[in-house]
């Protein structure tokens, strides 16, 4: 949402990139996320974690404006991207969606096109036609998603010929391509094997020197492992979900201040 070059970020953990404030979202009358209040760092991972049901995903689709496109969804409170609040009025919805990036939980490359077409699709969209300037940022997105040496040689082939955690990969420099400040991904790996999620969790560590990135994860090592820090969400007697605590992930996971965060995380419930 800032005008200042990617170039001219602060450094890693320096500032805050993403401020939830009194978050609610809700589905009609139902409120499924209650009262969040959560202070991301610029360049850095944070998971949420939380049992299933608890508003993760909501949650991260409110960050990019995704969470209004449903049918009497609506939130309330405000979140800022470098301290514009992208709910004012003045704020294209389009714009924010184009500076958040979104990664889901099943890949999902288009599949009537090519795998350079996928990369590219949104900078089309948006009106890029320059073959030269799309094929460097096919390249580029590519080599920043680690996968370029594997797909090189058949850029014309369809994303879906891809293997799972291939097409996964492709989603991520899909996301990249148009230049976001932030990435959210939700349950990137739950449909991949071991093998393809270490090669996504290692992506991940290496992206957060460039990115902001948020993940919606229920693998607790998955958590540990890729996360600076950790936001545990879990539900009310509302049925709402509610932010329990977050902090530093080494903190979360060895000494929680509230003792749900104890509980779940030891696998004593959720």
């Amino acid at each position: 949402m800032s005008a200042k070059s990617r170039t001219e970020k602060p450094a890693k953990g320096s500032a805050t990139a993403l401020s939830l404030k009194s978050l609610s979202a809700y589905y009609g009358s139902f409120r499924a996320v209650k009262d969040v209040s959560l202070e991301v760092a610029a360049q850095s991972v944070t998971a949420l974690i939380g049992p299933s049901g608890c508003g993760k995903s909501t949650l991260i689709r409110t960050i990019n404006r995704m969470h209004e496109t449903t049918t009497g969804a609506r939130v309330e409170g405000t979140i800022e991207i470098e301290g514009v609040d992208i709910y004012d009025p003045q704020i294209d919805p389009v714009r924010v969606r184009r500076s958040i990036g979104m990664v889901f939980q099943k890949p999902n490359p288009f599949p009537t096109m090519s795998i350079a077409q996928n990369v590219v699709s949104g900078l089309r969209l948006a009106g890029q036609t320059n073959k030269a300037a799309l094929a460097a940022i096919v390249e580029d997105s590519l080599r920043k998603a680690a996968l370029w040496d594997e797909v090189k040689d058949k850029l014309n082939q369809p994303g879906t010929s891809l293997s799972g955690g291939q097409q996964q990969r492709l989603c991520i420099a899909r996301a990249i391509a148009v230049k976001p400040e932030i990435i959210l991904m939700d349950e990137p790996c739950s449909a991949l094997d071991p093998i393809a999620t270490l090669k996504i969790e290692e992506l991940i560590r290496t992206l957060r020197e460039e990115y902001t990135i948020v993940i919606v994860t229920h693998n607790m090592q998955q958590a540990s492992r890729v996360s600076d820090t950790t936001a545990f969400m879990t539900m009310g007697e509302d049925r709402a979900g509610y932010l329990v605590e977050s902090g530093p992930t080494p903190k979360m996971f060895t000494a929680p201040e509230q003792r749900l965060t104890e509980d779940y995380v030891a696998g004593r419930f959720g």
